[in-house]
Formats: structure tokens, sequence, C-alpha cells
């Protein structure tokens, strides 16, 4: 599985968090393909399927209440798979931060990206199992409030 980036973004189209496995874009490639990518999901009716063709990335997305959570993948990678993988990541983040939303990933940006360094390393799916990737994050959170 190679995972490209992962978005995290309102339905205004303002990204909340940004995580890129493709060391190949520049940042300013990295803003112009943001945007782009938005902008198509957000046109879109609720009708219509969430697999989006763009440029040479297959980009899967959900929206659970007021975030889209959108991912890019290569030509040959398993959609099913990837709405799982999503399924997963939105049921783990509600498990931390009880039922995630948009303010939840904007105060607590470095835990969340902190969730998806546990499930996603260099593009490929390591964990998926909630305690898992929790206790390390459940760990920190208690020496932080002992000191």
């Amino acid at each position: 599985m190679t995972i490209k980036f992962i978005l995290l973004v309102n339905k205004q189209g303002q990204t909340r968090l940004a995580k890129y496995t493709d060391e190949f874009l520049s940042v300013d490639e990295r803003v112009m393909l943001e945007g782009e990518i938005v902008r198509k999901c957000l046109s879109r009716t609720e009708k219509q399927c969430s697999i989006i063709q763009h440029r040479n990335y297959k980009v899967i997305y959900r929206r659970y209440a007021s975030l889209f959570f959108l991912v890019g993948v290569d030509e040959e990678e398993n959609e099913l798979a990837i709405m799982e993988f999503i399924h997963c990541v939105v049921e783990t983040m509600d498990r931390y931060f009880g039922n995630v939303c948009e303010l939840d990933i904007m105060f607590h940006i470095e835990k969340a990206h902190y969730l998806l360094d546990e499930m996603v390393a260099n593009g490929t799916i390591l964990d998926t199992n909630r305690t898992n990737v929790l206790t390390p994050l459940q760990m920190l959170d208690k020496q932080q409030q002992s000191s």
C-alpha cells in the first residue's frame, strides 16, 4: 500500500491536517494540489462516488460530520481497503478525543499527527488496532499530567 497523502478538510475547504509521504512534492506543489483536490471533492454531491482520479493519484474520501478525510494513493491501490482505513482513523480519533470534531484537530494538531504517525509510516499502513495505536499516546498523556 502506498499512501501519498492524508488530508483533513472542513466543509469550507480549509485544510486542518495534512500528512504527505510523497517527498517529491515541493511545498508550493502541495498547496496547489490540495486546492485542486479539495475543490473537486467539495463540489461533488453525496450521491456521487467517493473516489476521484486527479493527476497521477487516486483520491478516496469520506465525510464525517464537518470534516472530510481525503487519502491520496497510487493508481493500483485497493479503494475499499483505503475506505476501511479512513473509517479506522475516524474511530481511533473518536476514541481518543471523544467524538472527534474540527476543533479537536485544531487545538491538538500534534496529537492528531501522532495518531497518524502510529498508523502510517512511509506511505504504508502499519497498524489499525486502536488499542495499539492509542496506548503510546495515553502513556504520554499520563506522563504529562504527572509532571
